[in-house]
């Protein structure tokens, strides 16, 4: 038996080497791996991203939208690997970023999404497959990305084509405006009824008042940094009353002007009746003289979708500001704050909030 000792001792070494070997060939391909997916990025896609994935490469002077930064905190937010892995594949429609799909193989353009994410986006931050860091119920995003993301854009700012081609461009969610004038209410009626003069359409025959809830809190959550979930009073949608609720109950409606200010009925229907008449109507329904020869057409103040979204603050936002896209004039210029206060107060009371208990 101690004969044998010496030689088993010498039958070990080989085996030993083939494992050593082994390891040192894996972490070679590794690290090989790890250098192909940097060079990779270096020679395809850091001539538009740049090479710190900023987006600032000198060929961004020319392309519009601007390439994608990855480093903007708006991206670590919406990221879905699945759907970066989706765009490099295809390439994105409206934009300069072409597909991909026929030059790198799957594996390589998981390896090149994956590298983005753990190095522009914060370590750590790369999301496994088929999962987002996104809040979101899978419902919500499915049908805000096959419902909402045509228009709003994929990261709820506005998709290139519908801010430069509709007459009425969509809602940036993460617009400061955003954050300080949708309430929770007020979007959920938007998306029940739509945007009346815009080309938002109503929903609420399509989707339960859960789903359009969810969409609601879905981009509050991603887009508005702003508390998603039923907030006090908030309305609840249900489908096709819009005849039988021709306004939105809940805090929405009762919100005040901004700055303390406190609109004068009488003093608002004066400068009612003698300048918006003519294009409002003296009912408030959009039917005055002028009304006929301007397009789009004035707003109509009946109309039940409108008396959902209009409060006093967004009444005087819209008399201070005008309309983009409308002849609304913007009366700020040549008004006082508090004349404009009285006109939104008188249109509010006569025509959206018809309880004359209110004057």
């Amino acid at each position: 038996m101690n004969i044998l000792k010496p030689n088993s001792r010498r039958r070990s070494r080989p085996g030993s080497l083939v494992v050593l070997t082994t390891v040192v060939f894996l972490a070679a391909i590794a690290a090989a791996d790890a250098q192909d997916v940097s060079h990779r990025y270096a020679d395809y896609c850091s001539v538009c991203h740049g090479d710190d994935g900023q987006g600032a490469a000198y060929a961004q002077q020319g392309m519009i939208p601007a390439p994608r930064n990855f480093t903007d905190p708006s991206f670590a937010a919406t990221l879905d690997r699945d759907r970066m892995i989706n765009v490099i594949s295809n390439g994105k429609p409206g934009t300069a970023m072409i597909a991909w799909k026929s030059q790198f193989t799957g594996e390589e353009i998981a390896e090149l999404a994956d590298y983005i994410v753990a190095n522009f986006a914060g370590p750590g931050t790369a999301p496994a497959a088929g999962q987002s860091t996104l809040v979101e119920s899978a419902e919500s995003l499915t049908i805000y990305r096959e419902s909402c993301s045509v228009c709003h854009g994929d990261d709820g700012t506005g998709a290139v084509w519908g801010r430069e081609s509709l007459s009425v461009p969509p809602r940036d969610f993460t617009s400061e405006a955003s954050q300080t004038e949708l309430t929770r209410d007020r979007m959920i009626a938007s998306v029940t009824y739509g945007r009346p003069g815009s080309p938002m359409p109503g929903f609420g025959t399509q989707l339960k008042g859960e789903q359009i809830a969810g969409i609601v809190d879905f981009i509050r959550a991603n887009f508005m940094s702003v508390e998603s979930g039923v907030s006090a009073g908030a309305a609840t949608p249900r489908q096709n009353d819009a005849a039988n609720n021709p306004v939105a109950s809940g805090a929405y409606h009762e919100m005040p002007f901004p700055a303390g200010l406190s609109g004068r009925f009488e003093r608002g229907r004066a400068f009612y009746m003698a300048n918006c008449v003519t294009c409002h109507g003296l009912n408030g329904a959009g039917d005055g003289p002028r009304a006929y020869f301007i397009f789009p057409r004035p707003r109509n103040f009946l109309d039940p979708a409108t008396r959902q979204i209009l409060n006093r603050p967004t009444l005087y936002r819209g008399i201070r500001d005008g309309v983009f896209g409308r002849e609304m004039p913007a009366w700020g210029k040549v008004l006082s704050d508090q004349d404009i206060a009285d006109i939104a107060e008188y249109v509010y009371r006569e025509f959206i909030r018809t309880d004359t208990t209110l004057r």
